[in-house]
């Protein structure tokens, strides 16, 4: 709404209707308002499985969200959604969607109908001098943002935009893009990177898939170099991870489940701490490791 239509509804409402008016103003705006610095996360989301049942990936979800402050918004890159470009979701009320196949009609039938925020998208849009960010309206949320989202605000109470991957792009690329989002921490947005870090779908154990901590020897040693690096704060060899031997290229076989990964440490600070959780493999060729990055 510009000023001018702004102003001719307070004349034609009268005072309530103008409180009205400016009591949903504030709602558009409350997003983009200054707070504190609002802590960063990378989810490994694992199976889509993991949206209905209950075990000890999704509890450390839970116990994860309990941690950290209601935000006033959530901006997720998620390892589904790879597009030619960039763009964000812009739409009001972002659909379900169910991206995967031969899963049980539970699944199918979870809805997360957690609001958008358009105007999020346009300030994300805006921040990101990078590239040119396309406004998106038919997307959603895919699996890998509402699979792990809905354990840390069951409610459907945080609107939840997402960020796609451009799958053109380097690792470096993707690394410096995220730095540009650092803004949005101090405005209620906590930015989610959801992925996994070892993920090669090709080699999963069928037979270990409900054995938790089990992993190929590749897998814990690709795994151990990543959190080695992660804690340890050297990013370059993260963003390198093509040249980083044998057991990287099985691990990450493709880089859509890895780059979210790339998003979330960019965006960490000097001052700032960096933790794990769920911190295990499963069925020999994923690992659920997961960080969270907040004020020392």
């Amino acid at each position: 709404m510009n000023r001018k239509s702004f102003i001719q509804s307070l004349a034609l409402t009268g005072m309530a209707g103008a409180t009205m008016q400016l009591n949903k103003l504030s709602t558009l705006t409350d997003p983009l308002n200054s707070t504190e610095q609002m802590p960063v996360l990378f989810m490994g989301h694992g199976s889509p499985m993991n949206a209905i049942e209950e075990n000890e990936f999704v509890q450390g979800f839970r116990d994860i969200g309990k941690t950290i402050p209601k935000p006033a918004a959530i901006l997720c890159i998620s390892a589904h959604w790879e597009t030619k470009g960039t763009f964000v979701t812009a739409m009001a009320k972002p659909q379900t969607i169910h991206d995967f196949g031969g899963f049980p009609q539970a699944l199918f039938d979870v809805q997360y109908p957690a609001p958008g925020n358009p105007e999020l998208a346009k300030e994300t849009k805006t921040i990101i001098t990078k590239t040119e960010v396309g406004l998106d309206e038919k997307w959603g949320l895919d699996h890998g943002a509402w699979s792990v989202i809905k354990h840390l605000y069951p409610n459907a109470d945080v609107p939840v935009i997402q960020m796609s991957l451009d799958y053109m792009q380097t690792p470096q690329y993707h690394y410096e893009l995220a730095k540009e989002l650092a803004g949005l921490r101090k405005k209620g947005v906590l930015i989610i990177g959801s992925g996994n870090m070892v993920h090669n779908l090709r080699m999963i154990a069928w037979d270990k898939l409900n054995t938790s901590g089990y992993g190929y020897d590749w897998a814990i040693e690709a795994n151990d170099k990543m959190k080695q690096w992660i804690l340890g704060g050297d990013h370059q060899s993260l963003i390198n991870y093509k040249a980083q031997g044998k057991a990287f290229e099985l691990a990450i076989p493709s880089p859509d489940h890895y780059l979210p990964l790339l998003y979330t440490m960019a965006l960490k600070e000097e001052n700032e701490k960096v933790s794990l959780f769920n911190d295990k493999a499963i069925a020999g060729s994923l690992t659920m490791t997961s960080v969270k990055i907040e004020k020392a």
